[in-house]
């Protein structure tokens, strides 16, 4: 019994010892990203002795233009690292500007994370890690105030034909500590591709919330985020036969099912949730494909929002299918809407956005009628620098 005794302990040690080496081989005494707090230069580094070269591509980096058939669009720049006789490649960038910035590694052409970083995050079906700067974007970092809770929340979609599909609901801090306070809500849509958990991972919205929330900047509000792929139940791996690959084309999107579904979901979240359920206490903003879904959502039912919020807009890519009168009569619905004027009618894009155009025609047709809103135009494409700048700019205008 002794000698087994022995054994095992030898065996835990040995197993120990392997895992506390894996550790070392894959993280090693590397730093990377290694931020300079007084020029706010980062210097990436990565081990990679055999390689004959290692590119590194981030997010602020100069953009390179490339044709795509959505038709032209920015693509993420590209650097080449210099190689030390370790064989560990670095890169010291020029001072960073405050923002999530986003790279990763390519390493003789394969894409590679940065093994020496934990932070990565998804957008669609790619991966990459990202380095957080302090500064003018300080709302996009965790601080010291009180927090608010994130919630998976499983709900009813009968129109979508499914028992139940998934969102994320944020419930600003001390909603829980008073159970007769009611709230506004923001119901806050992603762009294709995306999923329930985009505006939280890839937008930082909580953060920003919280954030602005403390700073008195904006009002303590619910914020629904979704999910606007109306042939899915949830995120990849959420539910069953969900192992799937995500693509920027999903069934049920912008033909016409989320928009008919969307009043049944804003009646659900006023049965569950503390909600001011009126008008004035409702706003529904979203990116790309969820400003779409924004602006016809709004259009085809004014009496349920009083605040839209249009960030990089598709405007006009409806495709065909059996819910088509949700798109057609445009200038009727929004004569309704404006009728009284929503109490804020907010357009935002980037200069380089290739749905910039789309985004002036649609502005042209509302100054013909008249109708107010305010518009907001950035540097940049379609990114989602652009989209926390929004709703960083978004959020404390409503509900006041």
């Amino acid at each position: 019994m002794k000698k087994l005794l022995i054994f095992l302990l030898l065996a835990m040690g040995a197993g120990m010892i392997h895992a506390q080496e894996t550790i070392a081989l894959n993280t090693g005494d590397i730093t990377s990203p290694e931020l300079n707090a007084q020029t706010r230069q980062a210097t990436f580094r990565m081990a990679a002795p055999n390689a004959q070269k290692v590119e590194l591509e981030a997010s602020f980096l100069p953009p390179m233009k490339v044709q795509t058939p959505f038709g032209e669009m920015e693509q993420t720049g590209r650097v080449t690292l210099t190689k030390g006789a370790d064989g560990v490649w670095t890169y010291t960038s020029e001072p960073l500007p405050s923002e999530m910035h986003t790279y990763c590694f390519y390493v003789d052409g394969v894409r590679m994370l940065d093994p020496n970083n934990v932070y990565q995050l998804r957008d669609i079906a790619t991966y990459t890690n990202y380095l957080l700067v302090d500064g003018e974007c300080t709302n996009y970092l965790v601080h010291n105030v009180k927090h608010g809770t994130l919630a998976k929340v499983w709900y009813p979609a009968p129109k979508l034909g499914m028992e139940e599909r998934r969102m994320t609901v944020y419930t600003p801090a001390g909603y829980e500590d008073n159970p007769t306070r009611r709230y506004p809500v923001l119901y806050l849509l992603h762009g294709a591709g995306g999923d329930e958990n985009a505006w939280t991972e890839l937008g930082r919205a909580q953060h920003i919330l919280d954030n602005l929330i403390a700073q008195g900047k904006a009002e303590p509000m619910i914020v629904v985020m979704p999910n606007g792929n109306g042939g899915q139940k949830a995120m990849p791996g959420e539910y069953e036969d969900a192992m799937y690959k995500p693509s920027f084309r999903n069934a049920k999107t912008m033909e016409g099912s989320i928009e008919v579904a969307f009043p049944d979901l804003v009646q659900w979240v006023d049965a569950h949730y503390r909600t001011l359920p009126d008008k004035q206490h409702r706003a529904i903003a979203g990116l790309s494909m969820g400003g779409f879904h924004s602006l016809y959502i709004s259009a085809n039912n004014p009496q349920l929002f009083g605040y839209v919020g249009l960030f990089s807009a598709a405007v006009n890519r409806m495709a065909q299918g059996e819910n088509g009168h949700i798109y057609e009569n445009l200038d009727q619905k929004l004569a309704a809407q404006f009728s009284p004027a929503p109490y804020l009618y907010y357009i935002a894009i980037g200069k380089t956005d290739f749905l910039y155009k789309d985004n002036v025609d649609y502005r042209q047709r509302l100054d013909q009628k008249g109708y107010k809103y305010e518009y907001l135009e950035t540097d940049g494409g379609h990114i989602w620098k652009n989209w926390r700048i929004y709703l960083n700019q978004f959020a404390p205008k409503l509900f006041k």
